[in-house]
């Protein structure tokens, strides 16, 4: 039993590595990593009733959101309004399936399957102790694929595009959707991954005790990284969630590299062909990324023009070049500054989804702009491209293991007495 206690008031950081003693943590409370500063773990009061009702509300206001009309458009007297279902059939019918099924995937079904999920996790609805933990290892490996919020911020960078050629007005759904997309992040921020992989089985045992302020790897240890138990480094099942892992991810370099090399070669069709069409009174316009952004920036939407350059040009360009630093960094080359490393890291991790904006924008617009001979809006081969780019490059920064720059950083200053 004690050294059971001792794994269970212990946790290794996914981060950087360093064996941490937990502190007793009050309500609201939170521990960080004392060498990179991560968050390892969060107390909430009320962890069943909290993320209960969230889910709960944000569930039901997705349904409603799926009711009613969510935007409209008059253009010279003709109306335009669709619903959120009716953005994945028009992609489908104009032959863009993958665009049609990354919507339903990432902005519906994905938020969706995490939201009921942990509506059965924190409930302690009745089934197998296996079948609770093979949700869990879904629900947190789909949870950063959740796009709801990216997608309503291209629905409002929409609103701007089509400003310059007509009225736009929200409907009766889009005021949900808002709810929907702030109830089912409050939900997943009041999920701890710890505290719900104790709940659902306990921590396994540990032969010897875990000494904090030392790194995992040189104390023969090892986190899983699905439910963040401490394991011996030679066992690659954890026998809590029975997910297989090593001390350090397996080939990650070369899964990152081949990842990151794979979309810097569908970065350039993306840029060089267009992402949607615009047929305005017969006449067809093609237009790419870069093209877009000039259109707003000379119409004086600079603050849109800016978001889109950002998000569509900039962050893909700048995560890209991100990656392979973070690779050569691993690799032993340049200075051992592994708080820079980790920084840039953080923020590849954290900016990659945004870049998604832009294809919404196009699933948006080919789906409201429908107007007969008077104007039309298309998807085209650059829209796929560039999601591929972006799932692509949001692979690559999963598969790179973070600890191996800190592999390379001394210890000394770490250590507890």
């Amino acid at each position: 039993m004690c050294e059971q206690h001792h794994a269970a008031r212990h946790i290794l950081c996914r981060q950087c590595d360093m064996l941490v003693a937990l502190p007793h943590l009050e309500h609201r409370h939170k521990a960080e990593c004392p060498r990179c500063g991560t968050t390892l773990t969060t107390v909430w009061d009320e962890p069943r009733t909290r993320p209960t009702a969230y889910a709960i509300v944000a569930l039901f206001m997705l349904v409603l959101a799926n009711l009613f009309p969510f935007i409209y458009m008059k253009v010279a007297g003709v109306n335009s309004e669709i619903e959120l279902l009716e953005i994945p059939r028009v992609l489908f019918s104009e032959d863009y399936a993958s665009l049609g099924t990354f919507f339903m995937l990432f902005v519906q079904l994905v938020p969706a399957f995490c939201l009921i999920t942990v509506l059965l996790l924190v409930n302690r609805v009745k089934m197998p102790v296996s079948m609770k933990a093979y949700l869990a290892r879904i629900l947190f490996q789909l949870k950063s694929w959740g796009m709801a919020e990216i997608f309503l911020a291209g629905v409002l960078v929409s609103f701007v595009k089509l400003m310059a050629y007509g009225d736009i007005g929200i409907g009766s759904s889009f005021i949900p959707w808002c709810l929907f997309c702030i109830l089912q992040l409050r939900t997943f921020q009041c999920v701890d991954r710890r505290w719900l992989w104790d709940d659902i089985a306990p921590m396994p045992v540990l032969k010897t005790e875990p000494q904090p302020g030392v790194t995992g790897i040189r104390q023969g240890l090892r986190s899983c990284a699905c439910c963040t138990a401490i394991l011996p480094a030679d066992e690659h099942i954890c026998p809590r969630c029975h997910s297989k892992g090593y001390v350090r991810r397996k080939n990650s370099l070369q899964w990152t590299m081949a990842l990151l090399v794979t979309s810097i070669i569908l970065y350039l069709p993306a840029n060089i062909l267009p992402i949607m069409i615009t047929d305005l009174l017969g006449d067809k316009m093609p237009s790419t990324i870069l093209a877009g952004v000039i259109l707003l920036w000379s119409e004086g939407s600079y603050p849109v023009a800016m978001v889109i350059f950002i998000a569509s040009i900039m962050v893909p360009t700048l995560k890209m070049i991100a990656i392979a630093w973070l690779c050569w960094d691993a690799k032993g080359h340049g200075r051992r500054d592994s708080e820079r490393m980790h920084l840039i890291y953080e923020v590849v991790e954290f900016v990659g989804r945004w870049s998604m904006i832009d294809v919404f924008v196009i699933a948006v617009l080919s789906a409201l702009v429908r107007m007969g001979g008077l104007m039309n809006i298309y998807p085209a081969m650059g829209a796929l491209m560039f999601a591929l780019v972006v799932i692509m490059t949001m692979f690559s920064a999963m598969t790179f293991d973070p600890r191996l720059s800190w592999d390379r950083d001394p210890e000394s200053s770490h250590e507890e007495s």
